[in-house]
């Protein structure tokens, strides 16, 4: 087994971890990430829409 599929399963593992072990701060996690694409979507569209 390489390194890299050995780090990928440590890295699903502490996902799942984190998502078992507090569900309510993976949700705000998750929240916060898609609220930063959300505003980084809205800036660009606004961005390209000065262009024209």
């Amino acid at each position: 087994m390489n390194l890299k599929k050995i780090l990928t399963f440590a890295g699903v593992g502490l996902v799942l971890f984190f998502l078992i072990a507090e569900p309510q701060q993976a949700a705000q996690l998750v929240q916060d990430i898609l609220g930063t694409l959300r505003t980084a979507a809205e800036a660009l569209i606004t961005f390209v829409k000065q262009l024209f």
